[in-house]
């Protein structure tokens, strides 16, 4: 693997909490470690916009099809009431900690980078006639610590450096560094007043084994690395340097090792370098390899806090889009295999996020429609308001985002089987949601009008607009999340108000044979977009609405296609999660070669050879396919919905044979192993419950002669299920 020529190729290793990018050149190994709540304070959160006041005039002016003047008034209110509106306001960025710099006294000619998914160990070996030099770097899980081992052929000697990470920040930051017998300390602070703001941090470099003295290697030594942010704790770190990575490989091998893909390729291209993988077609190899490395960055990305646009990591001061969580896509796709892939636990900060800024999405609902509940921004980092808008990019308009994490809440619940998360966790979370929704849409003449509204990034093609009214998307959700309360709190009292706003949504919309982005009449489609927001109803538990009625699963087909046809083209280099959303559309609809198709896109796209992902092609590190890839490939394999499990639903002709083990499904299903070649496939399924489920074969194969059987799961028992002609 070549060298890293800046910090968005390095190697990761990552803990959830701590990350560390590892790039640079034999002369100089660079370690930019980072901590997953060091964002930038750059203004204390703001009043989301008061335009309850003005919702009936915005009402009005949408009625009249002035959808680019009503997001235009939302921008001048807002600015009157706080002059910071006058220009965009970002959230809070996640910035780099640090960058330790190693220097060997004797660099080799030569640079080798390699990391084990299973282990999350990153070597960079540099060698030559005269010997070599190993850079071995971790990020412990158990410890909280970044782990690195120096050593070299006769033993290390060289310098260390411990910086600030390069490039001028957006405020100002003090720096000091101090060097001494047990390490080296910087500490950086921040002009930030305002009550909860980040004042500063530390990053701690200490020497556990080995002649150190300062900056000083004369030997042959482990260092641990630890960003320390007020208030947390710095419990010392003991053992070897292969005591810790054993500790760790115990924790995070473990959760890596849950699932494993096969799809029988070539075993010399399971062998070679990322870059030759990547250089070639895509085949069944590089799937591999590339499901594993996204699994890879997720988990190691997520700990108290779930992966913002960068994962764990950042070397900028300014990342993309300030490297925070935006609900409208990137999160979802960097958490939709954590479930699928047999990883629950996982998904449990995204809820912790959401609850911890709870405050602030009530705000955010009062400010913006004088309405009860939660409404969630586009954007967030260390608040949750409601501040990142603009005249374009109408974001006060998406009222999706509580719904749309609802489904979250519930698909914890349906893969897990925990009640009291159920009862103490999603319910309350989705009743509030729905408290939103419920003051919010007026009916009018019997049908719900989500007005203003917004289909994320996308204008209709009549107006050019992103403000808009009735987006598929709002339906789609609100339809879900009212669903799931009436199935789960029938007896609540919200109930009646619930059952009458779910029976007066609008239906979907067909236009020109496309499932139409907007329900309302003479909003016309604009397919030439990277965002697929109005098939949401098909990313989760398909909704039957569309699946069992024969119009409107062609329009999704149709529509599914239409999307593709548009990625193939030269204009569609950017959001390589949009591919995601395509593909779990694909697979649920059992269309295996476009499910395939947005595979084989996003593989051949967006990964570097570091086996990190990107937003474009070829730019911009980013984890969203990290999450996306992992997530269609298992759409592929296995579906369950609705009581139903079906094997094989969407299996390409470039996948005749191979064999996934770990999977997990609804109603708390694992499939321990799903094996096939052609003609036939062997599954073994296991229930944490008794559990009665529809158990369905692809097409051409049958299980016992039927196209489907249902079957009665015994708990904690393996029923293996066979697949013949």
């Amino acid at each position: 693997m070549r060298e890293a020529v800046n910090w968005e190729h390095a190697l990761v290793t990552g803990n959830g909490r701590q990350g560390a990018l590892c790039w640079g050149t034999p002369a100089e190994i660079r370690l930019t470690v980072s901590h997953e709540r060091l964002f930038l304070p750059l203004r204390a959160p703001l009043p989301a916009p008061d335009t309850a006041t003005i919702l009936p005039h915005l009402r009005d002016l949408l009625d009249q099809g002035q959808y680019a003047r009503a997001a235009q008034e939302v921008c001048e209110r807002a600015a009157a009431g706080e002059p910071a509106y006058t220009d965009t306001v970002w959230i809070d960025p996640l910035v780099g900690a640090a960058t330790l710099t190693v220097r060997p006294h004797h660099p080799a000619a030569n640079l080798e980078r390699s990391v084990d998914p299973a282990t999350g160990l990153v070597v960079l070996r540099c060698w030559d006639e005269l010997g070599e030099t190993r850079v071995e770097v971790f990020a412990s899980r158990p410890a909280d610590a970044i782990v690195v081992r120096l050593s070299a052929t006769g033993g290390f000697s060289g310098s260390l450096a411990l910086g600030l990470i390069e490039g001028a920040p957006p405020r100002p930051v003090r720096a000091r560094t101090d060097s001494g017998a047990d390490g080296i300390l910087l500490t950086a602070e921040f002009d930030a007043t305002w009550p909860g703001a980040l004042t500063g941090y530390r990053v701690r470099c200490r020497t556990l084994a080995g002649d150190v003295d300062g900056s000083v290697v004369r030997s042959d030594a482990t260092l641990v690395i630890r960003t320390l942010l007020p208030g947390r704790p710095d419990p010392d770190v003991r053992g070897d340097f292969d005591t810790l990575l054993d500790a760790h490989r115990a924790v995070h091998g473990e959760l890596m090792g849950r699932v494993h893909l096969d799809l029988a390729g070539d075993p010399a291209d399971r062998a070679a370098p990322a870059a030759r993988l990547l250089a070639q077609p895509v085949g069944p190899a590089l799937v591999e390899r590339l499901f594993e490395a996204g699994r890879y960055a997720v988990v190691s990305s997520t700990g108290e806090l779930p992966p913002t646009l960068q994962g764990v990591w950042s070397g900028s001061w300014t990342p993309p889009w300030s490297s925070g969580y935006t609900l409208d896509g990137n999160l979802p796709a960097a958490v939709a295999a954590l479930l699928p892939t047999a990883t629950p636990e996982l998904l449990l900060p995204v809820f912790d996020l959401l609850e911890a800024h709870r405050d602030d999405l009530r705000h955010n609902a009062r400010r913006l429609y004088g309405a009860r509940g939660l409404l969630t921004p586009v954007h967030l980092s260390t608040h949750g308001r409601q501040n990142h808008f603009g005249p374009v990019w109408c974001q006060t308009f998406w009222t999706a985002g509580a719904a749309w994490m609802s489904r979250l809440y519930v698909d914890y619940w349906r893969y897990t089987g925990d009640r009291e998360f159920l009862r103490d966790r999603a319910l309350p979370f989705l009743r509030e949601a729905a408290d939103f929704y419920l003051d919010f849409v007026p009916v009018r003449d019997g049908t719900a009008l989500f007005s203003p509204s917004y289909s994320p990034e996308n204008a209709p093609a009549s107006t050019g607009s992103q403000a808009c009214v009735n987006a598929t998307m709002d339906v789609a959700v609100v339809r879900d999340l009212l669903g799931n309360l009436l199935r789960y709190a029938a007896d609540d009292p919200a109930a009646p108000a619930w059952r009458s706003l779910l029976a007066a949504l609008p239906g979907y919309r067909v236009a020109d044979g496309l499932l139409a982005e907007w329900c309302h009449d003479g909003l016309d489609d604009q397919p030439a977009h990277r965002h697929a927001s109005h098939l949401w109803p098909l990313w989760y538990e398909p909704d039957p609405l569309i699946t069992e009625d024969p119009v409107l699963r062609a329009a999704a087909v149709a529509t599914v296609r239409s999307r593709l046809a548009w990625w193939a083209g030269a204009e569609s280099d950017e959001m390589g999660y949009g591919l995601a959303q395509l593909g779990l559309a694909a697979a649920a609809l059992g269309l295996a070669e476009e499910a395939y198709d947005t595979v084989v896109t996003m593989a051949g796209r967006y990964w570097r050879e570091n086996l990190v992902p990107t937003h474009n092609r070829d730019a911009l590190f980013n984890v969203d396919i990290a999450g996306g890839l992992p997530a269609v490939v298992g759409a592929m394999l296995v579906r369950s919905a609705h009581g139903r499990l079906d094997l094989l639903p969407a299996l390409p002709g470039a996948w005749p044979r191979g064999r996934v083990t770990g999977l997990a499904a609804r109603d708390a299903i694992r499939v321990r192993e799903l094996s096939w070649a052609p003609g036939r496939a062997r599954a073994v399924l296991w229930a944490a419950e008794r559990t009665r489920v529809v158990v369905g074969a692809p097409p051409g194969m049958t299980i016992g002669g039927a196209p489907q059987v249902t079957l009665s799961l015994p708990p904690g028992q393996p029923v293996t299920v066979l697949l013949s002609p």
